[in-house]
C-alpha cells in the first residue's frame, strides 16, 4: 500500500535528506593481533583468591590509503588479572574494522571514527575476550559496556590539560 499523501516532490526531499545524513558501513572486521599468557599455569600457581581483573582500552583510526572515505579503526583491549602479588594472566586484543564513511564533515570525522566505529565493533571484541579467557582456563571475562563518547571526551580533556601544563611551564633558563 502506497502512502496517498506522497508526491514526487516529497519523495525527492526524503531521498535528499537521507543522502545528506552521515552514513557508515562496515566493510570488514578482524582480529589484527591477539596475545594470551596464562602466567599462573606456566609457573604452576593456583591462585588462592579470586583474581582482580583490570581492562584498559585504546583506540586508533587512520585513513586507508587509496580509498576515499575508508578508514581503519583499531580497538586495543588489555586485560590483566592479578591474585594478590601474583600475575594470573595477561591478554591483549587488537580488533579492527574497515569502515566506509560518507556525509561526515571533515571537522567531525575524528570523533565520529573514535565513537561510532568502536561502538559497532565492541560486541565482537567483547566476545573474543570472553572466549579466550574461558579457553585459557578461567571464568570468562565479560567486559562491561564502554561509553566511547565519555572516553573520547575524557581523552580530549586530558590532552587539553597536558597542553595547558606544558604551556605554563618554563622552557628555558635565564
Amino acid at each position: 500500500m502506497a502512502d496517498e499523501n506522497q508526491t514526487p516532490e516529497t519523495d525527492a526531499a526524503a531521498a535528499q535528506a537521507q543522502q545528506s545524513q552521515p552514513q557508515i558501513r562496515i566493510r570488514n572486521q578482524y582480529v589484527k593481533d591477539v596475545s594470551f599468557e596464562n602466567l599462573a599455569a606456566q609457573k604452576g600457581i593456583v591462585p588462592q583468591t579470586a583474581p582482580q581483573v583490570r581492562v584498559g582500552v585504546n583506540l586508533d583510526a587512520k585513513k586507508v590509503e587509496g580509498a576515499d572515505g575508508v578508514y581503519e579503526v583499531v580497538m586495543t583491549l588489555k586485560v590483566n588479572a592479578d591474585a594478590g602479588e601474583q600475575k594470573v594472566f595477561l591478554m591483549e586484543l587488537d580488533y579492527a574494522g574497515i569502515f566506509e564513511v560518507s556525509n561526515v564533515p571533515e571537522n567531525q570525522i575524528h570523533p565520529f571514527l573514535l565513537i561510532q566505529c568502536p561502538t559497532m565493533i565492541f560486541p565482537f571484541a567483547r566476545r573474543i575476550v570472553s572466549d579466550m579467557t574461558r579457553d585459557g582456563g578461567f571464568p570468562p571475562v565479560n567486559v562491561d559496556p564502554i561509553d566511547f563518547l565519555a572516553l573520547y571526551r575524557n581523552e580530549l580533556l586530558r590532552r587539553q590539560q597536558a597542553q595547558a601544563a606544558s604551556a605554563g611551564s618554563p622552557t628555558g633558563t635565564a
